[in-house]
Parts: structure tokens; C-alpha cells; sequence
């Protein structure tokens, strides 16, 4: 294994020859404004590359040790200087062509960073709103997938109703030691918000994996089982002071309005009250069965 051993080109099932023995990988950075709209970090391709002059992402050829949310990020720093601690990966989309594929690394920043050409191979690094994308003349490989990741800019943010949870993973005698059974699951979660989420509920669009930031609801006697706070960086716990379910609520209002929430829980009364305020909702066995 060694830097750069992944350029060169490749053959797909279709015939066609593409950059990147082992695939490639690009970063496709986003800020949402307050008034909702995504702005994207676009990239104008050199003129001497492949299809040069066109519009599309810092990315490239990933190496045989990388996997493509790391070559994606080293990319985006050699062509465009951008540091990789001020993003949060947010969702992976895969465009397979069968042997080969080139993987979109969603990612979400806190403002419109300061971004230029740091090498030859980009003309132009330039913010741009996600309703003007279509107007420029894209990369041909970009222009094919972005009407399917255009859906995918808004982050989602799942609401762990814990309580809910537990008692339908229904582990023998959790409910003489429910914080004990809290703090298994929370011990669970974190691996799991790290490797993402391969399966979403209707009404998220589909991704190979989201990366959501995730909010766990603790009440009464499971409340003992973490302080509140972030547990990682996009892991939360949150111990209601009263009422579960209004601190389920309370957690939904607090989604930004370019944000998607989907609350995890079985609970009639509490979907009722969520899906009033635009959430999404599914069961407590969609998260148990990706544990």
C-alpha cells in the first residue's frame, strides 16, 4: 500500500474507463443559509483534465488502503485547502457502474468556508446555491447523480424515545435496572452513529449511508444512566426533567427548519404529537435491528 497507488485508470462492466484503479471518491460540501437554501462547493475542473472546464467536486482516485469517506476528505484538501475538522459527514451516495464506482461524500459545514484551488487540477472553487447547480455545465458523472442527491442535502436528525426502546428490545429484567438497560443501548449507539445508518424509513431519500446526528431521550429511573450532553460528537442525551414524551417534543422543536426529524418510537399518543410538528417516525425495530 502506498500514497497515489490508486491512479490510473479502470475498466466497469459497461465498457467505459474511469479515473481510479480501486474507484474514487468526491466531497460535496454543504451550508444551509437561514433561510434554508444549500449552498454546495463546486469545483471547476482544469482545462487539461478530464472533461476539463466542467463543474463538479473535489474527489479523485482513491488508494487501496482508503476507504472513501478518507480519500474523499484528503481530496478535498489537496484541491481545495479544506480542513477536514470543520465538516461533519452527514451521508454517503454510491454511483455503481459495476467493478467501479465513484462514491459522493456528503458533508455539512458551519458556513461558507473559505475554499481556492490549492493545486492545477481545479480552475475554480466556488460556493453555489442547489437551485442554480443544474444551470452549469456539470461533469458528466455529477450531472447524472445530482437529481438523486439534491434530496439528500437536509440533514436528518433521529429522536431516540429510549424509554420506547428498551422496553421493545425487551431484555430479560431491564425493568428492575432501567438504567442499566440504558446504558447498554447508549453504549450501542456509539459505535453505530461512527458507521452510519445503511437503512432509512420512507420519506428519507435513499443514501448507501447517512451519518445523522442523533438525540437520545432518557426518563425516570433510566435517567441515572448518562449525564446530559453530547456522548460523541453527534450522539446527544438529553434527561427530560418531567414528561418523556415532552422533552420527544420539546427535542423536535429544536431541529433547525433544513433538517429532517425522525422520531424512533412505537408510542401511539407521542407519533401523533410529532408528525403535527412535520417529523418522520418509524418503530423502535428499524434502530434495533442495525445494532
Amino acid at each position: 500500500m502506498a500514497a497515489k497507488d490508486g491512479d490510473g485508470w479502470a475498466l466497469c462492466e459497461l465498457g467505459h474507463q474511469h479515473w481510479g484503479l480501486y474507484g474514487a471518491a468526491g466531497l460535496l460540501t454543504v451550508h444551509h443559509t437561514l433561510d434554508g437554501m444549500p449552498y454546495v462547493l463546486m469545483q471547476k475542473r482544469a482545462w487539461w483534465s478530464h472533461h476539463g472546464g466542467t463543474w463538479g467536486l473535489p474527489g479523485g482516485a482513491c488508494d487501496s488502503h482508503e476507504d472513501p469517506i478518507t480519500g474523499a476528505l484528503r481530496e478535498a484538501q489537496e484541491e481545495a485547502a479544506l480542513d477536514a475538522d470543520l465538516i461533519r459527514v452527514r451521508g454517503l451516495y454510491v454511483d455503481d457502474h459495476g467493478g467501479w464506482s465513484f462514491q459522493t461524500v456528503i458533508a455539512e459545514a458551519g458556513g461558507l468556508l473559505d475554499a481556492a484551488p490549492a493545486n492545477g487540477e481545479s480552475a475554480d472553487m466556488r460556493w453555489v446555491a442547489a437551485d442554480e447547480v443544474p444551470s452549469k455545465e456539470l461533469h458528466p458523472g455529477f450531472a447524472d447523480s445530482w437529481p438523486r442527491i439534491r434530496p439528500a442535502l437536509s440533514p436528518v436528525v433521529v429522536v431516540l424515545d429510549m424509554a420506547n426502546i428498551i422496553g421493545a428490545r425487551a431484555e430479560h429484567g431491564w425493568w428492575n435496572d432501567r438504567a442499566g438497560a440504558a446504558n447498554r443501548l447508549l453504549n450501542e449507539l456509539i459505535p453505530l452513529s461512527g458507521q452510519g445508518l445503511g437503512e432509512m424509513p420512507e420519506g428519507v431519500p435513499a443514501l448507501s449511508r447517512w451519518f445523522p446526528r442523533m438525540v437520545a431521550v432518557l426518563e425516570g429511573a433510566a435517567a441515572g444512566a448518562a449525564d446530559p450532553g453530547p456522548v460523541t460528537g453527534d450522539l446527544t442525551v438529553v434527561v427530560a426533567r418531567g414528561s418523556g414524551d415532552d422533552a420527544i417534543v420539546d427535542a423536535v422543536r429544536g431541529v433547525r427548519s433544513w433538517e429532517t426529524a425522525l422520531v424512533v418510537t412505537a408510542d401511539r399518543g407521542l407519533r401523533e404529537r410529532v408528525t403535527a410538528l412535520g417529523a418522520l417516525v418509524t418503530g423502535p425495530r428499524w434502530l434495533l435491528k442495525q445494532l
